[in-house]
């Protein structure tokens, strides 16, 4: 048998004692979720909130390396057949118990939940059929030979297949549908205010130490740090770096830091009829600008990563030239972060028949990343300064935003992506493949960047079963596109978090805020 690929837990997993009662945790949280419905969308603001409600067949460590979840076991019988094992005695939150057929309905509902604005479907594309052996074990078909489909599909929330079958949006906000087996039991939630769980005390791993989470959203940077130097939250997120040097001398604060895997870009829109590109007189455009080559390259030279990360960060964070960063697998340590030139970048405008420039507006978000707003000021700057006229710079909340932004409403815009699988392949395949619905690629290519040599390199290289070639072919892929300023990397953003000196926390390399990383001091 070839490639085989199993992780299987201790025995004792699930037999973990509850903790010794402990209260209420309040978290003060930046962002809130779109949708308790799990697969409503990949945005790490559901995921964090999904994660504590529902689990799914892979999870992942504060490290976002691969550990069983509600699959115990995996083996590829071949290139394109899995076998894979679940976890005995999981029960739902209503004491129904979980079985394969739960998971088959979760994974062929992931891709048509309807108005998703960043869709599972890229996640269970490659999957051909479903066999159910018995209700523990299910056979898996592919498509095509692919090493990384267990993580993949991994990805999915699995539901109630009882509880949510013909549920609409409004039925799992209600909690009438969001029916897991999480660690937490969903009670209410206030879009706004705030989002309340329980613990369940019948959950399969470890107990978290908290018996209630009030998760209250907080979007003011200012505020936040308050609620919690007041004592009215135990937790807070996206702590801003200026507030990071008070709060480390202070006490009864600990502070948490760790780098991250999310790379902030600037997207700029390749579609023929990208709005909101102008000439220096504020006339539409003829042709898109930006769809050379040359144009993205000198709008990416005239952008000074490490004056970003220094002035807005407090030097927290690290230049990106790719979409992973360094160390991460896939990563090509041949592309070089862009130089800050905006002579060159003039020169380089002018020689792609732009001498004088043209007119952009900037969109982002303003609630979705720590400074994003003031990001998107920034960026208007160093692009004014480069040659072209800036004609605005707006931010939304994230909620309007995202959505917006995956319509073809702007010409350029602020966005993210979080790295959640450690690997580089992933990414590349949603998120720089060319956009391609019908065959769920390219699903996060909202800026609609087309090169077909790189398509056909990077799908070739996720079919790629030996861990040292799959590498080398997404270095190669990887470079085939970057070389190409698909879009403008920026940095990876390092986060903090800050408590309570009564509370302890591990922070995560995938940027979620979770209960289940928090218990009492010991100390």
């Amino acid at each position: 048998m070839r490639h085989l690929k199993s992780l299987i837990l201790a025995a004792a997993v699930g037999l973990v004692a509850l903790p010794a009662a402990a209260e209420t945790l309040t978290i003060g949280r930046a962002n809130e979720p779109q949708s308790i419905d799990p697969q409503f969308s990949r945005t790490g603001n559901n995921q964090m909130t999904a994660l504590h409600i529902f689990d799914r067949l892979v999870l992942t460590d504060a490290n976002v390396r691969s550990m069983p979840g509600l699959a115990v076991s995996w083996t590829n019988e071949d290139d394109t057949h899995w076998l894979v094992k679940l976890r005995e005695g999981v029960t739902f939150h209503d004491g129904s118990p979980f079985t394969a057929a739960d998971v088959v309905y979760s994974l062929e509902r992931a891709p048509d939940v309807p108005n998703s604005p960043a869709s599972f479907a890229g996640s269970v594309s490659n999957l051909e059929a479903m066999e159910v052996v018995d209700d523990l074990i299910i056979r898996f078909t592919t498509k095509t030979p692919d090493p990384l489909f267990i993580e993949n599909i991994g990805t999915v929330y699995i539901l109630s297949k009882a509880a949510s079958e013909g549920m609409a949006n409004e039925d799992f906000n209600s909690g009438k549908a969001a029916i897991g087996t999480g660690p937490y039991k969903f009670v209410s939630w206030s879009p706004g205010d705030n989002l309340e769980l329980a613990r369940n005390d019948a959950y399969w791993g470890e107990a978290p130490a908290y018996e209630s989470v009030n998760m209250r959203f907080i979007s003011n940077d200012a505020a936040r740090v308050a609620a919690l130097l007041s004592g009215a939250v135990d937790l807070i997120d996206l702590v801003p770096p200026a507030d990071l040097p008070n709060l480390r001398a202070n006490e009864d604060v600990t502070v948490y830091d760790t780098p991250t895997v999310r790379l902030i870009y600037l997207a700029l829109n390749q579609a023929d009829d990208a709005p909101l590109l102008t000439d220096t007189a504020g006339n539409a455009l003829a042709e898109n600008p930006l769809k050379d080559p040359k144009v993205r390259m000198a709008i990416s030279m005239m952008i000074d990563r490490q004056a970003i990360i220094d002035r807005l960060f407090y030097g927290a964070g690290e230049a990106a030239s790719q979409i992973v960063p360094t160390g991460v697998f896939g990563f090509n340590d041949q592309i070089g972060v862009t130089p800050y030139d905006p002579e060159g970048a003039k020169a380089l405008l002018a020689e792609a028949g732009y001498p004088e420039g043209f007119g952009i507006t900037i969109h982002g978000s303003n609630d979705r990343f720590s400074q994003d707003a003031e990001l998107a000021q920034v960026l208007g700057q160093f692009l004014a300064r480069g040659g072209l006229t800036v004609n605005a710079v707006e931010t939304l909340p994230y909620s309007v935003f995202s959505k917006d932004a995956g319509n073809n409403a702007y010409g350029a815009f602020v966005f993210s992506y979080g790295n959640s699988t450690g690997e580089a392949s992933r990414g590349l395949l949603s998120a720089i493949h060319t956009y391609s619905p019908d065959q769920d690629l390219g699903t996060l290519n909202r800026f609609r960047y087309s090169n077909p040599a790189f398509d056909e390199a990077v799908v070739a290289a996720a079919q790629v079963f030996g861990e040292a070639e799959r590498e080398a072919a997404l270095a190669d892929a990887m470079a085939l596109a970057f070389n190409d300023t698909p879009i403008v990397p920026l940095y990876f953003q390092a986060l903090s978090w800050a408590s309570s000196a009564k509370i302890d926390y591990t922070p995560r390399r995938d940027e979620r805020t979770l209960a289940m990383g928090a218990r009492p001091a010991t100390n």
